[in-house]
């Protein structure tokens, strides 16, 4: 390796590794080094050959907690060696995934770079919960919003009474921990209080969950269901076609755990049979 090498910002998709896109996959065979977000499946690492570190905001057992300045010093760092270097993150690198902050950082660096966009967690979950977040009925638009404001008190704020009169879709990503106080801000900017809603959790993945309920409801509701993150907030009519939209969970294997006895270099044409 001579020179300086590329990044590649991938957007790894919501969870179900099937999801992510032939030039994602592409990117990971040629890579030299992997570095995951903690919301990456891990059954992607599957397809590179590179060394792969997890990256993650708090410590775990698979590593230690890393800032976002020391990931994108350890962009720097390895591209500067000249490796081919896959920063892969989950759903999509440009939608509330600080995927910008690490491109900027790059572009500062004179470090070449390159976004391979991934499928976002809302649209992924709509489509496999069976909310259609646009439709000519009953929404004529869909706005993503973050539930996780930067902390920053010179930072613009979010305009609820603005969002409670929008014409179509709510979804609030990273926004369980204040569901109360987004829904009450939502409330008191004239929402109405039987607008239908939900919370997603693990949308695409084998143990996703729903919570649905009239958003007057929704925080008793998922507090007594015990919803857990990653979750999505979804608000407005497109929540009452899941009656009729729904597919995911009603496929045979939904749910269910399978064991795979045979050695983990010999699984993945398994794997995929039994998925199929």
């Amino acid at each position: 390796m001579t020179g300086v090498g590329t990044v590649y910002l991938v957007g790894a998709g919501p969870g179900d590794p099937g999801l992510i896109s032939l030039k994602g996959l592409q990117c990971l065979s040629r890579a030299d080094l992997v570095l995951y977000d903690g919301l990456v499946n891990p059954l992607l690492l599957r397809h590179t050959p590179a060394m792969a570190e997890r990256t993650s905001r708090k410590a775990s057992p698979l590593g230690p907690a890393m800032s976002q300045q020391e990931i994108n010093e350890r962009l720097i760092e390895a591209a500067r060696q000249g490796k081919t270097v896959v920063r892969l993150k989950g759903g999509d690198p440009y939608i509330f995934g600080r995927g910008s902050e690490e491109a900027l950082a790059l572009a500062e660096a004179g470090i070449p770079f390159e976004v391979v966009p991934g499928i976002t967690a809302a649209t992924a979950a709509g489509a496999y919960v069976g909310f259609s977040l646009t439709h000519r009925d009953c929404a004529s638009a869909v706005a993503f919003i973050t539930g996780h404001e930067h902390p920053a008190p010179d930072k613009e704020r979010i305009d609820y009474d603005v969002l409670a009169a929008f014409p179509g879709t709510l979804v609030f990503y990273m926004g369980l921990h204040r569901l109360k106080d987004i829904v009450q801000a939502l409330l008191d900017g004239g929402k109405a209080p039987e607008t239908p809603s939900a919370v997603v959790s693990s949308a695409t993945l084998p143990q996703q969950r729903i919570v649905t309920a009239p958003l007057r409801d929704l925080p008793a509701v998922v507090d007594e269901a015990g919803a857990l993150p990653p979750s999505l907030i979804v608000i407005g009519e497109c929540v009452r076609m899941r009656e009729k939209l729904q597919w995911f969970e009603r496929l045979p294997l939904f749910g269910k755990r399978i064991g795979i006895t045979r050695p983990e270099s010999q699984a993945d044409a398994t794997i995929q049979r039994v998925i199929e």
